[in-house]
């Protein structure tokens, strides 16, 4: 459940869940901007009390834990595991090493490199390895290195989680700091008391995938973005801002909230000024408030009002975007500064007219997506949830449906910035706490987003009609109401039985799923009661199939291919728009998605219902709503025209577009005309001969479009084209990269299925590759991909220098190709540094050391005195040595923190020098320092009185040994302690006393680990 403040505790004397998450930089792929919600995600305040919001995707180390095995799973769940403070595993360790952990970057997600299992109960998952059955693949962990400057000391530090897949259990330097159970709401924790401003800190997070929240492919992981944000003690909460706005002729009354919270010590005076900005950067009104004081650990709320005149309205045609700056001023000086991108508009749902935004009659046009892409899984880069809602736009589109959860932030900044209204979902239907924050942290992160424009309280929960979901629905719309109160709230039911029962009645509009005539019938029951389509139509296609093929799980693209009892997408479309009561509705769905594959299952491991596939290619039926949602002349023919063994025989040809009469030809000669019936299609049944199909479109007796099927030979070249012709070259930017079959003459071979090699070359790298073949088993992370009806995609995304990105395809026996577009220097969003092994290359035994683990003094012989983890960086200036101590334990000086070298001295292969209280001499041979250490006083690390006298300098004997013996396993001890520790070590060798100055303390050889 989300994250507790101290301020929680000392009001209410209880822990009370606080919402709390991440909002992330609002961009658009070429121009990237602030965010949604928080400050500083366009640029890094400057000044000791401005906030600052850091990127921490980059520098992550990742490893499969076990969900049944501590032993396998870095001993998490044994006795003790949440015993002590600063004490929870191994890799929560500052100096624990993460070698072997695998390098990753966020958005990541693990499911989908997963090997596919035939297994009927991971259907819904798509047939990824995830679940109590598969404990091994279920358990991810990540691990950050990040150093914190002094000079944060005083600050509040917070880590922001914009979703982790599913339950996340979050560690900061090896303290326990709390757990989130939702794979989608995000989650925040302040971890100011546990961080080591001017050192090293580390951020694990256990994630575990076992449970579901959905019954589809939700992927496994950190798949979102995550942030650490900075503030003065006296700071605006997180989503401490709302923004309503009402729209009068020539102007617009805004009413301004803002949470200021004092998590510092002393009483504040405090003041608000509030600053809204056009799009141009010019100042449309500013407030200030009185001042108010503000108890230590204790909050306030400012109300404030002014009037925008001639307000730039926020529409689906023009996206106009403000800017609220809220200063917060204590002392006399500003101590924050927070911006909130919002839109001006008004919303109304009336039951007559439907939908009216901004006053005019909008019918709703809408598919509803889950968040997965090809290539990817559930790990997107934000540039490729703008290139979602393109391709939705470019059919005409006008909504989306966050089917079934919080959507990430991205999206939403890319429905504000394209022009697309939002029906905003949370996972889980409750009033339980858990519940009621996730709904409460999806209205305040998303409440100033103006293409928001309705609240979903659930998904087709059978509790819904029932008075328990009364109630239940009841204490939700309460939340909404307190935390936003200027939209409307909704549920989406299964069919249209119950819509007069329980819950129903604390939804301010009536939604349905699959159930065109009940809703006619509420309508007339209920004529006062707004009605919206929450779910319609599940057709399913695959693109470029005309006929069944069940053995490879493809159905036909023709519209009667729909799920049992639902309507297809010409019957929905038609009934909709007949009546200007029904507000419109949302089709399942406009993508393709993973998971619950539909209408077959293995091999297919991703449904069909989409009107495009998973990589952004357009099925047939795209093209009907194009012609009826959108405003330009369409003409689509299909199906495509290689039809070997059919000739002499009949195929059925239709026809989409929204133009007067079309006349269909066939090797020239005509087939008929027909007028085309509005939100209809039209068909032919064709006498199937190769050659030429052609579609003539009319309006207004003039042929103004045509379109052709031709037949193709055999496949020979390929051609390759990027969406976009300039990425940024800041890490993130992503393009995709389309690649078709084609046959001589330039025309898409429909059959092909080559195999299709990618390689990338300059600025950039390729991050996933896809055909939308719902059956495919290939890597989405491999270099190859077939072409499914001769298309393919691979995703490339940009390095972080200038330059250029040429994608070469290839393909044996076919003419490769290659494309090639700018990467454009850009200044990079502020991110926390990743944590460098190596610096700068230096001379001699210059280099980052460990100690070998087995090379440690025999039983008796004195302790280990320098942990496996222990790191020596080492300088070498002719024969002056400098560098630092970490870890070392005992009379190294210093536990996890770097100790100075002192006296530091190289003579040829002998080397000495003095950390803490111990002094090391020895020498050195290739890539090994073989040390003997003695201590100068204090506690030692290992010399025992009683132990047996230590080995000569830079004998080696492994831990526990005697002499001339094969070495034991150093495995982890019954007890469940570090086998890594110093302490252990020292325990297994009989030391960990306290030593005597002056004595010796054993050998430790170091082995070369990084050269700096």
């Amino acid at each position: 459940m989300g994250d507790w403040t101290r301020r929680d505790v000392l009001k209410t004397g209880m822990v009370a869940p606080a919402a709390a998450a991440a909002t992330p930089l609002a961009a658009e792929q070429q121009t990237r901007g602030v965010s949604s919600n928080e400050t500083g995600q366009g640029e890094t305040l400057s000044g000791p009390n401005h906030r600052e919001r850091l990127l921490l995707d980059s520098g992550w180390r990742f490893h499969f834990g076990h969900a049944n095995e501590s032993s396998k799973d870095f001993n998490f769940g044994r006795s003790g595991t949440f015993s002590k403070t600063g004490n929870f595993v191994p890799p929560g360790r500052v100096n624990y090493d993460d070698g072997d952990w695998k390098a990753v970057d966020l958005p990541h997600d693990w499911a989908v490199d997963l090997p596919f299992q035939n297994d009927p109960d991971l259907r819904g998952r798509g047939f990824y390895p995830l679940g109590r059955n598969y404990p091994e693949t279920s358990i991810g962990w990540y691990r950050r290195v990040l150093e914190i400057p002094a000079a944060d000391a005083g600050k509040r530090l917070a880590i922001e989680f914009d979703g982790v897949y599913r339950h996340a259990t979050v560690i900061f330097n090896n303290c326990f700091i709390g757990e989130n159970s939702s794979g989608y709401a995000p989650f925040r924790f302040d971890v100011t008391d546990f961080a080591t401003p001017g050192g090293r800190n580390v951020l694990l997070v256990r994630v575990d995938a076992t449970l579901s929240d959905g019954w589809f492919y939700e992927g496994a992981g950190m798949y979102r973005h995550v942030w650490l944000v900075k503030t003065h003690p006296v700071h605006v909460r997180q989503w401490g801002t709302l923004v309503r706005s009402q729209v009068r002729p020539g102007e617009a009354t805004l009413s301004i909230r803002t949470e200021v919270d004092n998590e510092g010590k002393g009483g504040q005076n405090t003041r608000v000024i509030s600053t809204v900005l056009d799009s141009s950067g010019k100042a449309a009104g500013k407030a200030t408030t009185a001042a108010a004081p503000i108890a230590e650990w204790d909050g306030h709320t400012y109300e404030q009002q002014m009037v925008v005149k001639q307000p730039a309205l926020w529409s689906l045609e023009q996206r106009n975007l403000y800017k609220l700056v809220t200063e917060v001023e204590s002392a006399g000086a500003i101590v924050d500064r927070y911006e909130t991108p919002f839109g001006i508009r008004s919303l109304e749902f009336d039951a007559e007219k439907g939908f009216l935004l901004n006053g005019k009659s909008v019918k709703v046009k809408g598919t509803c997506n889950h968040q997965d892409h090809a290539g990817l899984g559930a790990a997107l880069p934000d540039a490729v949830q703008y290139y979602r809602v393109r391709k939705l736009r470019e059919m005409g589109s006008n909504a989306y449906r966050s089917s079934h959860n919080h959507p990430t932030p991205e999206l939403l900044d890319a429905c504000d910035q394209l022009g697309m209204l939002v029906m905003d979902e949370t996972r889980m239907m409750s009033s339980n706490p858990e519940g009621l924050t996730q709904f409460e942290r999806l209205v305040r992160r998303d409440r100033n987003h103006p293409s928001v424009f309705l609240w979903s309280m659930g998904n087709e929960e059978g509790e819904a009609a029932t008075e328990r979901g009364l109630r239940i629905l009841t204490a939700m719309k309460r939340i909404a109401m307190e935390q936003d109160g200027s939209r409307l709230v909704t549920i989406a039911p299964l069919g249209g039985n119950n819509m007069n029962r329980g819950g129903f009645a604390a939804c301010d509009v009536q939604g349905y799923n699959y159930a065109d005539p009940a809703a006619e019938r509420f309508h007339q029951a209920n004529p006062k009661i707004p009605v919206i389509g929450t779910e319609t139509v599940s057709a399913v296609a695959t693109r470029g199939i005309y006929k069944v093929d069940r053995e490879n799980g493809y159905v036909g693209s023709y519209d009667p291919w729909t799920t049992t009892g639902r309507a297809s997408a010409e019957g929905w479309w038609s009934f909709t728009n007949a009546r200007p009561w029904l507000s419109g509705g949302f089709v399942w769905t406009g993508f393709d998605y993973r998971g619950e594959p539909s209408p077959y299952g293995w091999p297919n491991i991703s449904s069909q219902y989409g009107i495009i596939d998973t990589c952004g290619f357009p099925k047939d039926t795209f093209y009907y709503y194009q012609s009826w949602w959108g405003s330009q002349p369409v003409l689509h023919v299909f199906p495509h025209w290689n039809w070997p063994g059919l000739e002499g025989k009949d195929v059925m040809v239709w026809v989409h577009s929204n133009l007067e009469k079309v006349e269909l030809f066939l090797n020239g000669k005509s087939l008929g005309a027909q007028e085309m019936k509005k939100d209809r299609h039209l068909a032919w049944q064709v006498s199937y001969a190769p050659g030429v199909l052609e579609a003539r479109g009319f309006q207004g007796g003039r042929q103004v479009l045509t379109a052709k099927r031709e037949t193709t030979g055999p496949a020979a070249k390929l051609v390759v084209r990027a969406d976009r012709q300039e990425i940024a070259a800041d890490g993130e930017d992503v393009a995709m990269f389309a690649v078709e079959v084609q046959d001589a003459q330039g025309r898409v071979a429909p059959l092909a299925d080559n195999q299709v090699a990618f390689r990338v070359a300059g600025s950039g790298r390729l991050i996933g590759v896809g055909n939308g073949q719902p059956s495919s088993h290939e890597p989405d992370h491999g270099g190859t991909r077939k072409a499914f009806c001769g298309m393919c995609m691979g995703i490339v995304q940009a390095a972080r220098e200038g330059g250029s990105v040429t994608v070469e395809v290839t393909s044996p026996g076919l003419t490769p190709a290659t494309a090639t577009i700018a990467a454009k220097a850009v200044k990079f969003r502020p991110a926390v540094p990743v944590w460098q092994r190596e610096v700068p290359v230096g001379a001699g035994i210059t280099g980052l050391w460990r100690p070998v683990p087995t090379a440690v003094a025999a039983r008796g012989g004195g302790g280990f005195g320098a942990g496996a983890d222990s790191v020596f960086t080492l300088r070498q200036d002719g024969n002056k040595l400098t560098g630092t101590v970490e870890g070392a334990g005992g009379g190294g000086g210093g536990g996890e923190q770097p100790v100075a070298i002192e006296d530091g001295k190289v003579d040829g292969n002998s080397v000495s020098f003095r950390a803490g209280t111990t002094t090391y001499t020895g020498t050195v041979e290739r890539e090994e320092l073989q040390l003997q250490r003695s201590f100068a006083g204090g506690r030692g690390g290992g010399f025992s009185p009683g132990g047996a006298p230590a080995p000569p300098v830079g004998a080696i004997v492994a831990l526990g040994q005697a002499a001339g013996s094969a070495p034991p396993a150093l495995g982890p001890p019954p007890d469940g302690s570090d086998p890594s520790s110093a302490a252990f070590v020292a325990a297994q060798t009989g030391g960990g006393g306290g030593g005597r100055r002056g004595q010796p303390a054993g050998p430790v050889v170091l082995r070369r680990w990084g050269r700096l």
